[in-house]
């Protein structure tokens, strides 16, 4: 009998020893979907676009800015060694010339200058654009998870400095453990409704 209670007792002392391994819970989304689906997204291009268009507008009245004063500057200079007129007058022109060329070179190099402010700006706001809607992403996949007991989360958008797949096989995608349709619908509840994608008129002819 007391081999019998010794047994009982060790097999239960082992079942809380050595728990069962809890099963892995993991889930997919398509993050490239996310972000190009999301209204934040669309708006932030859009003033992107706005943003470039004034720079560009800036840009063509400086580059026709400096066209005219280059073509003036060539004009000075066809005259400004005329055997015509006085050494006087020739000097004169010459300065002018000088004061000119002098003139074209600041102008170049506030264009250049212009140009490289108006890239590093764009370049900054595509920049704080990006992470702040990949930081509403990422706060909705924290949250789905967690709600939903998910101990892992794979992008099956993403892809290896080499530009291959970091998922190579899965069988997740358009699953119940594809959270990406939620997500996207998360996201975009609250979005305006200019930037609400229109009906499709199809649907209205059946």
């Amino acid at each position: 009998m007391k081999q019998i209670l010794t047994a009982v007792l060790l097999a239960a002392f082992v079942g809380f020893a050595v728990p069962a391994r809890a099963e892995t819970k993991i889930g997919v989304i398509d993050l490239k979907k996310l972000f190009d689906g999301y209204w934040r997204t669309k708006q932030a291009d859009s003033q992107l676009k706005e943003r470039a268009a004034e720079f560009e507008k800036v840009k063509t009245g400086l580059v026709d800015d400096f066209k005219k004063a280059q073509e003036e500057f060539r004009k000075v200079g066809e005259t400004a060694n005329d055997p015509a007129v006085s050494t006087e007058e020739r000097d004169k022109r010459r300065k002018d010339l000088e004061k000119r060329l002098a003139d074209l070179r600041e102008q170049e190099t506030g264009l250049r200058t212009f140009e490289q402010t108006a890239r590093q700006q764009l370049g900054d706001q595509q920049m704080r654009m990006r992470e702040s809607v990949l930081k509403d992403i990422r706060a909705i996949v924290d949250e789905k998870a967690k709600s939903a007991g998910y101990n892992l989360i794979l992008d099956l958008a993403a892809t290896t400095i080499n530009q291959t797949p970091v998922v190579m096989y899965n069988t997740l995608a358009g699953t119940d453990s594809d959270l990406t349709e939620s997500i996207l619908k998360q996201l975009n509840a609250n979005a305006p409704p200019e930037t609400k994608p229109a009906e499709n008129s199809a649907d209205d002819k059946k």
